[in-house]
């Protein structure tokens, strides 16, 4: 959908007030019923009617009476939301041309009011050229539902949050000025993207740059995961700034190699094919070159820096629990601290695990104790229950040798007790079987309910 910002002119508070309204309303609604937005909007007489049909016409908002009357807002609706909130904060005071369309976003100038140009990043998730995104960005993270608006927020968000931290540590990436929904406010870069580029000056010189951006990405806790040529800008002095940031990653992500190493890969291939470079890992240009394995960056060699930016930044990949270990390993091995909840925890468990053992080796011993003793035909005196005086001479040995293991666990010796009873009364035919609950159902039965049931039916 074409941005046509003349349509603001003809706009009016109360115009913008059910648009915020919807919007508000489409947290918990996929469509937003005409009551709701009557309720949220507060407007008098019976005037959300009419804005409405307003809207409707300037298509900022899409009518749904499939399942019950309601609205939505449009991704035209969404950005005249941001714009109108940026205009208000000062940011800029005019839309100028587009120059720059991706598979997910949309990219006009915007001018200041001292007349400064500035580039202006629309988020447009859900395109039909782009509709895998639960799939390749982990925006939606556990939610199993999400929204096209929502899911180019938090793009943006996430955009702003790495374009901001990458300035402030020296890298080549435009200066962020704010952010509001899915609109992303940046310095403009003025160059052309690498795609466009048919001749270097010194293009070894320009590969040996972009290498080492990636790998200092790396030593920072970051992947660019889209590091190509469409998402590299040189001006005419090959001065290089990077841009596209929503889909960066940690290192400390599962698939980080995989990452790393499809960057680096699409550096060499293009510079292969567009400036016809030979590395010397290219086995076809003689038999003679030799092969040389480190002349590609390898993920494994490079060493993370202390004060890595995914840790700060929350990147994909990087867990609480990762933050915690560099917190004990990385930053100096810190000791944990004794008032945390977490260690005291630990400290029980290791204790409780340590008794434990403890008794089982003593109990290890104890029986090989009394197997030595067995065995080198030491006899030892057993007490025995009353109820046990009775029984074979067969039985009362057995249990001698049992008590003589069991003697320091008296809760271990009523359980295995009651086990040698009721299998010596199963052995001499004594044994009543247990009935459960379900018996009446094997015979064929009813239950006492059921004839409590059918006296009671029969009574009324």
């Amino acid at each position: 959908m074409k941005l046509d910002v003349n349509v603001l002119r003809y706009l009016s508070k109360d115009d913008f007030r059910v648009l915020t309204a919807v919007e508000m309303g489409m947290r918990n609604h996929e469509i937003v019923p005409s009551e709701l937005v009557e309720r949220i909007a507060c407007l008098k007489h019976g005037g959300t009617y009419k804005v409405l049909k307003n809207l409707l016409k300037y298509k900022l908002l899409h009518h749904d009476a499939s399942k019950y009357d309601g609205f939505r807002l449009t991704y035209l609706g969404y950005d005249f939301l941001a714009i109108k909130t940026l205009v208000n904060r000062g940011i800029f005071t005019g839309v100028g041309r587009q120059i720059g369309v991706g598979k997910e976003s949309d990219i006009f100038e915007v001018a200041q009011e001292d007349g400064t140009i500035l580039a202006m990043k629309l988020h447009r998730l859900g395109r039909t050229s782009f509709r895998a995104v639960k799939s390749k960005r982990d925006y939606l993270r556990h939610r199993s539902s999400f929204s096209w608006l929502y899911l180019s927020r938090l793009a943006a968000l996430k955009e702003f949050a790495f374009m901001k931290a990458l300035e402030e540590h020296d890298f080549p990436v435009p200066k962020a000025i704010d952010c509001n929904r899915h609109c992303v406010i940046m310095s403009l870069v003025q160059g052309y993207p690498m795609v466009q580029v048919k001749q270097l000056q010194n293009p070894e010189t320009i590969f040996e740059k972009i290498i080492g951006i990636v790998v200092r990405l790396a030593e920072h806790g970051l992947i660019h995961c889209d590091f190509n040529e469409f998402n590299i800008m040189i001006d005419d002095e090959e001065k290089i700034t990077m841009i596209d940031f929503p889909q960066m990653v940690s290192v400390s992500h599962r698939n980080a190699q995989m990452y790393f190493d499809r960057d680096i890969e699409c550096i060499f291939k293009f510079f292969r094919k567009r400036f016809n470079m030979i590395f010397h890992e290219d086995k076809g240009e003689s038999d003679e070159t030799e092969v040389d394995e480190n002349s590609r960056p390898s993920f494994y060699d490079i060493t993370k820096d202390a004060n890595a930016l995914d840790r700060d930044l929350e990147a994909s990949g990087f867990t609480r629990k990762e933050q915690n270990d560099l917190d004990k390993f990385i930053e100096g091995g810190v000791e944990k601290s004794e008032g945390s909840d977490e260690d005291d925890e630990s400290d029980d468990e290791e204790q409780t695990c340590d008794s434990h053992e403890e008794e089982n080796v003593d109990e290890l011993k104890s029986l090989q104790l009394q197997e030595k003793k067995s065995s080198d035909g030491v006899e030892a005196e057993v007490k025995l229950d009353d109820t046990e005086k009775g029984e074979n001479s067969e039985d009362k040995d057995d249990a001698e040798s049992d008590e003589k293991e069991e003697e320091d666990d008296p809760e271990l010796v009523k359980q295995l007790g009651k086990q040698r009873r009721r299998a010596m009364a199963a052995a001499r035919g004594g044994r009543k079987s247990q009935s459960s609950r379900n018996t009446y159902k094997d015979k064929g039965g009813r239950s006492q309910n059921s004839k409590i049931h059918s006296n009671m039916s029969g009574g009324w």
